[in-house]
């Protein structure tokens, strides 16, 4: 992909140019999104500007930017950019100051960047075509307002090193009292005898978009009991199934955590129902 959007403008990524003064640059000031979108359908558009403007507003950037204006951003990368199957990532820091200063400045414009990224076909409800996750698991060390979809994302980094280091796909994070959190870049739950289990939403885990959609679908259908409450990492470890969500893996089936296997070891039943629910309903959003 080669064609990007930046403060209005379109250009070949290679011309596109910010100021080292940038804040997003000096301090990671900003807050992003990634949308997929499949043969230029956009999945999940609205709940991800929603939540992009809710970040904003967490850190107190201005942006005024309507939905209309960033579903024509990203149409118009995803025309641009040839089609297909293709993130879109959407990026605001809070602008370029004259000089290097903690406090946030006032009047200036914020940068606006985006770009569009191929990504894998769609996942499909079939455990020979599921890609299954191994894992490794660790204590969440990053800081204390993971809720916000922040572009300093040094400690979700290195998080992701250390599992990927080991030779594994993700890390499943859980706090002092040994509670799971979530992935480094992902959403995680269990299944136990049918249920599926996830934790509630507090300033330990992303409000993630594919979490909120799955919810929903589950919710809607019925035929898949759903709770979100505390899971301790005793219940991880003795689960019939861990998934991991987000708007690139939409639902990934973990078959092995901590070098053991994850119930029988291989992509179980109530994935297969979940992802079959998922596919169906994702356009809906």
């Amino acid at each position: 992909m080669s064609i990007v959007y930046l403060n209005g403008d379109y250009m070949p990524m290679e011309e596109a140019k910010i100021s080292p003064m940038d804040r997003g640059f000096l301090f990671g000031d900003g807050i992003y999104e990634v949308i997929p979108s499949y043969d230029g359908k956009l999945v999940g558009f609205g709940p991800h500007i929603d939540r992009m403007n809710e970040g904003m507003g967490f850190i107190d950037i201005k942006l005024d930017y309507s939905h209309d204006q960033w579903r024509e951003v990203c149409e118009a990368l995803i025309e641009k950019n040839g089609g297909g199957n293709l993130g879109i990532y959407l990026h605001v820091s809070r602008g370029a100051d004259s000089k290097r200063f903690h406090a946030y400045p006032a009047d200036i414009q914020p940068t606006v960047y985006a770009f569009a990224f191929e990504i894998p076909a769609a996942p499909v409800a079939d455990k020979a075509k599921a890609k299954a996750y191994k894992v490794s698991s660790t204590e969440d060390l990053r800081w204390k307002r993971c809720n916000i979809k922040s572009t300093a994302l040094l400690g979700n980094v290195m998080h992701f090193q250390q599992g990927f280091a080991s030779g594994n796909n993700e890390i499943i994070l859980y706090n002092a009292n040994g509670e799971m959190t979530e992935g480094s870049a992902c959403n995680a739950y269990i299944v136990k005898d049918g249920v599926v289990i996830t934790p509630p939403l507090d300033n330990q885990i992303l409000p993630g978009i594919t979490r909120l959609m799955l919810l929903d679908i589950l919710a809607k259908d019925g035929s898949i009991k759903v709770e979100e409450r505390t899971v301790t990492m005793e219940e991880v470890r003795n689960a019939d199934e861990i998934w991991l969500t987000s708007s690139s893996k939409e639902i990934a089936p973990v078959v092995e955590l901590d070098g053991k296997p994850v119930g029988t070891g291989e992509v179980g039943d109530v994935w297969v129902a979940a992802q079959t629910l998922y596919s169906a309903g994702k356009h809906n959003y």
